[in-house]
């Protein structure tokens, strides 16, 4: 919805490595995937969701390094998406360029 300046305000969205807030488009969205043929052993795996359209809760994040390190050692991922079991962050570590163990 516009208002009276025609200006379009964007939603803003809160990065779980600094905690800052930012618009939806400078952030990049992660939500986690898992393997359907595991079965109970599923392993989850975190994939970057650039165009922001997979579907599925996501958590957000400023695409740096510093950003995805601070999220990482706080474990704020499975937090933010809700989830029990670790998750595998290499994915998002590929995807920014940053190596990940």
């Amino acid at each position: 919805m516009a208002d009276r300046t025609g200006l379009r305000a964007e939603p803003s969205r809160t990065c779980v490595g600094c905690r800052g807030t930012d618009s939806w488009s400078a952030l990049l969205r992660v939500v986690a995937v898992t393997d359907a043929e595991a079965g109970a052993y599923a392993r989850v795996v975190l994939r970057p969701d650039p165009r922001h359209r997979m579907p599925g809760r996501g958590a957000w994040l400023h695409p740096t390094p510093e950003c995805f390190g601070t999220a990482v050692r706080r474990k704020a991922f499975g937090r933010a998406l809700r989830l029990q079991a670790p998750v595998d962050v290499s994915a998002v570590a590929r995807h920014l360029g940053v190596p990940h163990a």
